[in-house]
């Protein structure tokens, strides 16, 4: 293939640089340049025959109906190498640690808090904490078991964490089903090339689950607690109870008696010891968040405060779960642990302060705004790509809720070449790996690479029109 004329949009590549494939690619910048376009067009439309056949999903909702749609795949994948990702492991499993110490230390002794680190105001205000938490002690200190953050290049070839999702993260099913996906459309590759693997995840999960459970020394029961098949992640859901090999439940499977969960099954009550909870907190138990909740089961609060189940995430996890307590994290990393941050964060600016605020609404056209507390893409203002009308809308919200909204600069995100309409063509990237964290610590080699498919368009989540790509790590050392 002639790179040569492969379109230069002015960022950072992932696979080209100067008109050719990145030498340190080795063997897969080589198979780049033999490669034709027609070949790869061939493996593409085999790719999407395999995401049909295998019946990955994910579903958009809509005004009408909810609607189950063929999971958006470029078989193209974006490459890391082994060097650097070993980096980049060691700073999301720094970011990790810092983060379940300050969780364990605002429902503990809140020092950060008194030590005038992190603002109290911001953390007790948060929509994310919950009172309820306060002086609970999880196994080993840990409340966020599974996180799923977000990574973005920029132009200077720099890798920034752009957020944290420690709430009930989603997409590492995806990662896994990208992974199935390439093996069938690239197999000399996966024979020829030293691709590191990921399909030990659901074991490892499994294993981070069963050290929560408070019955050690006994197998333990463990349950994958899903809001049902109406939510838009519910492949993953049963996907991971699929693979790890545990009951799929709803909250109507369960109750809770003398602060012991059950799950009725044909034989009877069956103790359940461990859950991995895909459901809001607020939704959990209507005894103490949400009254109108079906989704939870009445009791599982005081169940887990008394020891009796282990809830992955822990309830309360998402205080850190938040873009405003985002920017404190290095400050957090330096107080906790002693040591420099080593993955930056992105410059952010909290419209809580009103000399920030008026800095970022007198210059919307240079920044992404975003809601505190939302996650999926949703509400996310790009100033560069925004009309005057929607740039009077954004000034609006900020000046009505300030606390709720963080600004960024608006970064040149890396691009990775995208079949789209018969060529390729460069289209923004970011990375969501998956770090673990009970006993031990476990981060993803690589993770899901989210593409977005639209021309220019900077926004790749699925739920706003974003596709995927596998993502590989590999040692161009070893063929």
């Amino acid at each position: 293939m002639d790179w040569s004329r492969y379109p230069d949009a002015g960022f950072y590549d992932e696979i080209v640089s100067a008109g050719a494939p990145r030498p340190e690619l080795a063997g897969f910048g080589r198979f780049l340049s033999e490669v034709s376009i027609d070949d790869l067009l061939d493996r593409q439309e085999a790719a999407e025959l395999a995401v049909r056949a295998m019946g990955i999903t994910f579903t958009v909702y809509g005004e009408q109906a909810n609607i189950d749609r063929a999971w958006p795949f470029d078989v193209l994948p974006r490459v890391i190498a082994h060097e650097e990702w070993q980096r980049t492991q060691a700073g999301l499993a720094q970011r990790l640690v810092a983060l379940n110490h300050f969780i364990d230390d605002v429902y503990g002794g809140q020092k950060i808090m008194s030590d005038g680190v992190v603002p109290a105001d911001l953390i007790t205000g948060s929509p994310n904490f919950r009172p309820e938490c306060v002086g609970v002690s999880p196994p080993f200190g840990v409340w966020a078991h599974i996180c799923g953050s977000d990574l973005v290049r920029d132009s200077d070839g720099t890798l920034y964490v752009l957020e944290d999702n420690l709430r009930v993260p989603s997409g590492v099913s995806y990662m896994l089903e990208n992974r199935l996906v390439t093996k069938r459309v690239f197999p000399e590759l996966f024979r020829d090339l030293d691709i590191h693997p990921v399909d030990d995840y659901p074991t490892r999960l499994l294993e981070v689950l069963c050290s929560l459970s408070p019955r050690q020394g006994e197998r333990p029961t463990i349950g994958v607690l899903t809001p049902g098949v109406l939510n838009s992640a519910y492949f993953e859901h049963a996907f991971l109870a699929q693979q790890m090999g545990v009951e799929l439940v709803e909250g109507s499977d369960l109750f809770v008696e003398d602060d012991v969960v059950y799950v009725r099954t044909i034989d009877g009550p069956s103790r359940i010891d461990v859950l991995y909870r895909r459901i809001d907190d607020l939704f959990l138990d209507p005894d103490e968040f949400r009254p109108d909740s079906v989704l939870g089961v009445p009791g599982l609060m005081r169940a887990w405060r008394a020891g009796n189940v282990g809830i992955a995430n822990a309830p309360g996890a998402g205080v850190a779960d938040d873009k405003a307590v985002y920017s404190y994290v290095p400050a957090m990393i330096r107080y906790y642990l002693g040591e420099e941050p080593r993955i930056p964060n992105v410059p952010t600016l909290l419209c809580r302060d009103d000399t920030v605020r008026r800095h970022v609404l007198d210059r919307l056209e240079e920044h992404v705004v975003k809601p505190a507390n939302e996650s999926g893409g949703y509400g996310v203002f790009v100033g560069s790509q925004a009309s005057a009308l929607e740039r009077d809308e954004c000034r609006r919200r900020v000046e009505a809720d300030p606390t709720n909204y963080i600004a960024q600069p608006i970064l040149q995100l890396s691009t990775s070449p995208t079949l789209c309409g018969g060529t390729l063509e460069p289209r923004h990237v970011d990375l969501r790996p998956f770090i673990l964290t009970g006993e031990e610590q476990y981060v993803t080699q690589g993770g899901l690479t989210r593409v977005a498919l639209q021309a220019g368009s900077l926004v790749v989540n699925s739920s706003q029109g974003g596709g995927s790509k596998d993502t590989w790590i590999l040692d161009p050392a070893v063929e």
